[in-house]
């Protein structure tokens, strides 16, 4: 079992994984974007390593900033959830 040691005690060098998807606020997407636009090309990939994103979500979001600002940035990356596809699972 991952995460824990021959006693079945948690390893505390483990850190445990968050579930789902990472959720941004508007205010964290805006600072993000607003220092990743003020660097060079080295500095944008050391940005998007150190918070562990990527280049793809940076357009994302400049994508919303531009739609509609801070209410924009609010809303999640991504695609949109669908319920009831009329598919059942057996």
């Amino acid at each position: 079992m991952a995460g824990t040691n021959d006693h079945g005690m948690p390893d505390p060098q483990v850190e445990a994984r968050p579930t789902g998807p990472r959720r941004c606020t508007a205010e964290y997407k805006a600072r993000i974007l607003a220092e990743y636009e003020t660097l060079d090309k080295k500095g944008k990939g050391a940005l998007l390593r150190r918070e562990g994103l990527y280049s793809s979500l940076i357009t994302t979001w400049r994508q919303q900033r531009d739609k509609g600002g801070q209410a924009a940035l609010a809303a999640p990356a991504g695609r949109k959830r669908t319920r009831g596809t009329g598919r059942s699972r057996s």
